[in-house]
């Protein structure tokens, strides 16, 4: 009979990592919040409070009311832009299971992306039922080569995912509208150390971002909108060639055909 052995040591290892977040949690939380307290008191309209009570909260019910087609739909998308960003949050679990390659295969193959792996000519994307075939657990004859990113709705908080790509060589962040100078700055210090080509076309980085660059001692590519955009970035640009010899910045035209 097939041993269960690995199914049980997994299942023990996510139940000790869930435990011991559950006491971290319970460790930072330094005190109980006014209005949870036994001795406060409660209006019945608390059912209607929101438990996040940050400063964009204080600011909206000082607002007066504006029941409008924008505004609702104003709400309605940063409303659908919170919760995405809270699902592409790190998940240690997974990358404890599938290890940083099948992870960051599986979370950018789930959001409409497409993977490379070493020794496969042949990029995988999810069917579009969204169903793609990869191991659930680690496989180390996985190896990620190639990430496309093109046109995904990309947060912050999701490029954690991408981490410790040890044979990774191509990345694409091509008209990823929410991809910053700061989502650069995260991808830089992720260990990519074979990366070559990095295309961050159609994005927000603008020539500040580019002084993270020089992490990633490999690349040899850099594709952007337009290298003479503006005398800032045309001189950013020359200047990181200057102190990255084998790197050439090239225009988004001479790559895409739009």
């Amino acid at each position: 009979m097939p041993s269960n052995e690995p199914d049980n040591e997994i299942s023990v290892t996510v139940k000790r990592i869930r435990q011991e977040l559950a006491h971290d949690k319970q460790q930072l939380k330094w005190r109980t919040p006014i209005g949870d307290r036994p001795e406060d008191w409660n209006s019945k309209l608390k059912l209607f409070s929101n438990s996040e009570q940050t400063s964009d909260f204080i600011v909206m019910m000082q607002r007066p009311i504006d029941l409008s087609a924008k505004s609702m739909k104003q709400w309605w998308d940063k409303r659908q832009e919170s919760i995405e960003r809270h699902m592409q949050q790190f998940v240690p679990e997974r990358h404890k299971i599938l290890g940083p390659e099948l992870a960051a295969a599986h979370f950018i193959l789930y959001r409409g992306g497409a993977v490379k792996f070493v020794n496969n000519p042949k990029w995988q994307r999810a069917s579009e039922d969204g169903e793609f075939n990869l191991p659930n657990k680690f496989n180390a004859t996985f190896k990620v080569e190639a990430l496309r990113c093109d046109n995904m709705p990309l947060y912050y908080e999701g490029l954690e995912n991408l981490r410790c790509l040890e044979h990774l060589k191509f990345l694409s962040f091509h008209n990823v509208k929410s991809f910053d100078d700061w989502c650069l700055d995260r991808i830089s210090g992720s260990e990519f150390p074979r990366l070559e080509v990095l295309d961050i076309s159609g994005t927000k980085v603008t020539a500040k971002g580019f002084s993270c660059l020089y992490r990633l001692g490999q690349l040899k590519l850099l594709i952007i909108d337009d290298p003479k955009q503006t005398l800032e970035m045309e001189l950013s640009a020359a200047m990181l060639e200057a102190s990255m010899p084998a790197l050439k910045i090239v225009a988004a035209n001479t790559i895409h055909s739009f």
